[in-house]
């Protein structure tokens, strides 16, 4: 979380040392995943190119904008560390015009932004898209919530679709995909390394407890990723069987 190239990015040293560690790995990461597609970054600049970001958790900004000592603002605080610089920041640094958000949601928080980049592309709001997350554990507070609460595993494995799961385990890491219109992708001659044929959002409503999984919520999202994609109802119980 200490190294990084201010210099290629044109951001001065003063800034850099404002940003939250997740803005800077973003950015290199983001930067890596457009060379992976062997995109020009210049061809990107004012395209309809959206950014969607998950990311959650605010433990530099809590140290710095939010730490209430006025002496540690500066003029880089709330560009460095407000959780709308970390998808703001990488479409300033490429002068794209598409969409750009963080998205919150917890857990899920990824995953919900490649949703929201992939309605964005079948609505046409959208060409291309870079959709990713951040998380960085920089502050003990968070983790120790969550042993209060009970969620996290006490052998700090996460253990999904197990009847031995107890908890979760808690990571750090930095993701970005670049998304595109299958035909168009066909159409430009790019890489294809996957295709996302259906998604779904949605919340369980009331469960047991404001963090407990809702089974007819998690059933009802199944079915509606299943629609979304073109595939019959009864791929659920395929889905259940085989605990994907």
């Amino acid at each position: 979380v200490a190294g990084f190239d201010a210099e290629f990015f044109g951001i001065t040293a003063t800034e850099a040392a404002d940003m939250d560690p997740a803005q800077r790995l973003l950015l290199e990461v983001a930067w890596e995943a457009i060379e992976d597609a062997r995109v020009p970054t210049s061809s990107l600049e004012s395209s309809r190119t959206g950014v969607y970001v998950g990311y959650g958790l605010y433990d530099y900004g809590r140290r710095h904008l939010l730490s209430e000592d006025p002496t540690r603002l500066t003029t880089f605080s709330g560009t460095g560390t407000l959780a709308a610089f970390l998808s703001g920041r990488l479409s300033y640094l490429l002068g794209l015009h598409g969409p750009s958000l963080t998205v919150d949601t917890a857990s899920s928080a990824s995953l919900v932004a490649v949703h929201l980049a992939c309605a964005a592309l079948r609505s046409g709001e959208a060409d291309l898209a870079r959709a990713g997350g951040a998380n960085l554990l920089l502050s003990p507070m968070i983790s120790r919530y969550f042993q209060e609460v009970g969620a996290l595993a006490p052998d700090g494995l996460s253990k999904p679709f197990d009847e031995k799961a107890n908890g979760y385990g808690r990571a750090e890491g930095v993701a970005v995909v670049g998304l595109k219109r299958l035909s168009d992708a066909l159409r430009d001659g790019d890489r294809v390394l996957a295709t996302i044929i259906g998604s779904a959002i949605n919340h369980g409503g009331r469960a047991n407890g404001n963090t407990a999984p809702s089974p007819a919520g998690q059933e009802q999202l199944l079915r509606d990723a299943l629609a979304s994609a073109g595939l019959p109802p009864q791929s659920v119980g395929y889905l259940e069987t085989h605990g994907t």
